[in-house]
């Protein structure tokens, strides 16, 4: 069963969306790599808000994909642009229906 979360949300910079949202997309293909990312998930809550929420077995799996290649990519790609930093949140998972 899952047990740890992350809810990241991300306000894109005036202009930016469009780029955000491709590059979020395009991300898939890597996360996929990830055997302790298992369930991710990108979210448009607003024109320029998007979020990510992922799933993970345990705390390794969260902690394998903060510190892992889709991580430093995300630094280097996402964060110019973007309105400010994004905020992270993790989360224990409580219950399950899938």
């Amino acid at each position: 069963m899952v047990t740890k979360a992350l809810f990241v949300r991300l306000e894109a910079k005036p202009g930016k969306a469009g780029d955000l949202e491709k590059l979020l997309k395009a991300a898939i293909e890597g996360i996929r790599a990830e055997p302790g990312t298992i369930n991710w998930f990108i979210l448009r809550l607003s024109e320029t808000t998007f979020g990510i929420f992922d799933t993970f077995h345990d705390e390794a799996g969260r902690l394998a994909h903060t510190q892992g290649r889709m991580a430093a990519a995300f630094e280097k790609n996402a964060v110019p642009l973007l309105a400010g930093p994004p905020k992270i949140e993790p989360a224990d998972i409580l219950a399950v229906k899938s």
